[in-house]
């Protein structure tokens, strides 16, 4: 599977002006099977009380029913985070929008210190969606220093298959953290055998500047840039070779 990760500066809570600067290089990626956008994308991150009740949207919105057009239309996944409102609260949620007009999401755990833990509600259920026979866990940008949350675990069937080969984190991660970010990707990557593929944001916005940074991490660490195909006979070849896994400690999220 090929797949690309956008790396760019959203404007500032302009979403339709997002959504077709993102329209216009989706259109020229037609031998890619998964896009992966940042963090709010489509907004900038948004995290005060009026930031959020001016961009949040439900999910049949308009930016959610858009993802889930291009995915028809340009015949390819779709995958970034969007400001929800839903029952009344409000969450960072990471929508993967499938050509077949399927959506999977997961909504972010572990919100950032001060104004998005105080704004948002945080995720309870740990995603993981197959496409194109890749089977992808679901996180954003703070879920990725936390390694109990991103740990591939037993499936739910019992045996020695574990839950995913991939993990996707999207991410507006700050350039005065970009170390954490550049050494944490690569350890998920090698700690669960499994690809990584971190997107970040990059420019300014009133609060932060990012340095992108983006990468597609492959299971022994290495970067394979951001647009890349997952080999799984490779990932396969190298779990049954190298059975590390096996050793793992067992473990229940609760």
């Amino acid at each position: 599977m090929k797949v690309h990760l956008i790396e760019y500066a959203p404007e500032w809570q302009a979403w339709r002006e997002n959504l077709a600067r993102v329209e216009r290089e989706l259109a020229t990626m037609s031998d890619v099977s998964l896009i992966c956008l940042p963090e709010m994308g489509f907004t900038g991150y948004v995290t005060h009380p009026d930031e959020i009740a001016a961009v949040a949207q439900p999910m049949d919105g308009e930016i959610v029913e858009t993802m889930r057009a291009w995915a028809r239309k340009y015949d390819k996944a779709i995958c970034g985070s969007v400001v929800i409102e839903d029952g009344g609260r409000y969450f960072n949620r990471l929508i993967f929008a499938k050509p077949s007009g399927e959506l999977a999401w997961a909504d972010k755990h572990h919100l950032f210190l001060g104004a998005e833990a105080d704004n948002f509600a945080p995720g309870t259920i740990r995603t993981v969606v197959e496409y194109g026979g890749v089977r992808f866990l679901l996180l954003v940008c703070y879920d990725l220093r936390f390694p109990v949350w991103s740990r591939r675990v037993p499936c739910v069937s019992g045996g020695t298959d574990m839950d995913y080969d991939a993990i996707i984190y999207v991410a507006s991660w700050a350039s005065s953290r970009r170390t954490a970010w550049q050494k944490l990707l690569p350890a998920r990557a090698i700690e669960n055998q499994a690809y990584v593929l971190g997107v970040n944001r990059i420019g300014t916005d009133p609060y932060d500047d990012y340095a992108g940074d983006s990468a597609v991490i492959d299971f022994k660490g290495n970067d394979l840039g951001v647009t890349t195909d997952l080999d799984m006979d490779a990932l396969h070849a190298f779990r049954a070779k190298f059975t590390a896994w096996r050793d793992a400690d067992r473990f229940a999220i609760l």
